[in-house]
């Protein structure tokens, strides 16, 4: 049908032309020499000046109409882009978009027999270009849009929220810069978000742990607000917010927030406070990193009890014991640059002393000593003991 479509648009552009070559004639006048069996001389021109016309439109034919419409949203880009050291878009040429280099063609979820752009791999392309509005804000069915390693500048359209079938959307290490892009938060399919290695400023709405999401990369720019007290769905399997300017203490729900989790990330930020005894609940966790940080206290025995757990990172913070050496021993948790008596590797001295000359406490010490599951040689404790407050 859709062939059928663009037939009839050409055989009516035709009819059209014909129309105004006849046009033509009549108007310039019955008395105008005839050139035996042959069309006028006035219309010469006229069909010279139009034949690329006609032979554009006969050549580009889509195999759907929802090709022919995000093709002048993909030439109107090309035209903005500034760099193409690799020369991808020589490729984005004639009507066969579903072979244009890191164009993906698939059936709509609404219509399988229909063909449409679904989705985009830029990744590693290192095209550079202004914006992407009226570029992804206009590709009505895409489905994944991957352009991580490029050099794309400005800001997020909020347009983007229109998007219905957008899960995936990576642009991470480019030079996108400004506030969070809220209009994020209004993307009800979206569940992969990666905008790392950007120039994001500001802080994160609070409404962005609380998305469906599997995974949340946000790490690399230069968020700075206190760490929500609510990290995420029960469902969130990869959340990364290293490399920004957290502050504040990890939250003590962490494990009911993130019971799913398989990996942290809160390296190098300005977090501060005890460590909650809860993250021994943290089941599916097999990477837990808060390295660099400026936690304090003890270190909870509770982390025996992550099963699945193979890097535990506390370097570089100032914590002071006590200590599950067990996990040390087996190469899984790092605490060096710490100030925890009796292990190698610590902060100097006068470092410690300048750190602890001021009070410091962590509400409900005791939790720290619990161990909320069955351990080797030890006890399980009381049920109790699993309902006890945790730092804050």
């Amino acid at each position: 049908m859709s062939r059928f479509l663009t037939r009839l648009v050409y055989l009516t552009f035709t009819i059209i032309l014909g129309l105004l070559i006849f046009a033509c004639v009549n108007t310039a006048g019955a008395s105008l020499p005839l050139i035996s069996g042959h069309t006028p001389q006035l219309v010469a021109p006229v069909v010279a000046a139009l034949a690329p016309v006609v032979e554009q439109v006969e050549q580009l034919v889509f195999v759907d109409l929802k090709l022919s419409i995000v093709y002048p949203v993909i030439q109107n880009f090309k035209k903005i882009i500034t760099s193409d050291p690799l020369g991808i878009t020589k490729s984005w040429v004639g009507s066969d978009i579903c072979k244009y280099k890191g164009f993906y063609c698939d059936n709509p979820p609404y219509n399988t027999s229909a063909i449409t752009l679904a989705s985009i791999d830029f990744n590693g392309f290192q095209l550079s270009a202004p914006s992407l509005d009226g570029f992804l804000d206009l590709l009505p069915d895409i489905a994944l849009f991957h352009a991580n390693s490029n050099f794309f500048t400005g800001t997020i359209s909020s347009n983007i929220a229109n998007l219905p079938f957008l899960y995936e959307l990576d642009i991470s290490n480019n030079l996108f810069s400004g506030p969070f892009p809220t209009a994020i938060l209004g993307m009800s399919s979206l569940s992969f978000l990666d905008i790392r290695f950007n120039m994001f400023t500001g802080s994160v709405p609070p409404q962005l742990f609380m998305k469906d999401l599997d995974a949340l990369f946000i790490n690399n720019n230069d968020f700075m607000q206190r760490l929500p007290d609510n990290l995420g769905g029960s469902h969130i399997i990869l959340l990364t917010l290293a490399n920004n300017k957290f502050f504040g203490p990890i939250p003590r729900d962490i494990a009911k927030a993130l019971s799913s989790i398989t990996e942290v990330l809160f390296l190098n930020n300005k977090l501060s406070g005890c460590l909650p005894y809860e993250l021994g609940f943290l089941k599916e966790a097999v990477v837990f990193d808060a390295g660099n940080n400026q936690l304090s206290g003890p270190i909870p025995y509770s982390l025996g009890c992550l099963e699945s757990v193979e890097v535990l990172n506390f370097a570089g913070n100032m914590f002071s014991g006590p200590i599950c050496r067990s996990l040390i021993t087996k190469g899984v948790l790092d605490v060096r640059r710490n100030c925890i008596p009796g292990l190698p590797f610590q902060r100097s001295i006068l470092e410690c002393a300048a750190f602890f000359s001021r009070s410091r406490h962590c509400p409900y010490y005791a939790s720290y000593f619990y161990i909320p599951c069955w351990l080797p040689n030890f006890s399980s404790p009381p049920l109790a003991t699993l309902l006890a407050p945790s730092p804050t």
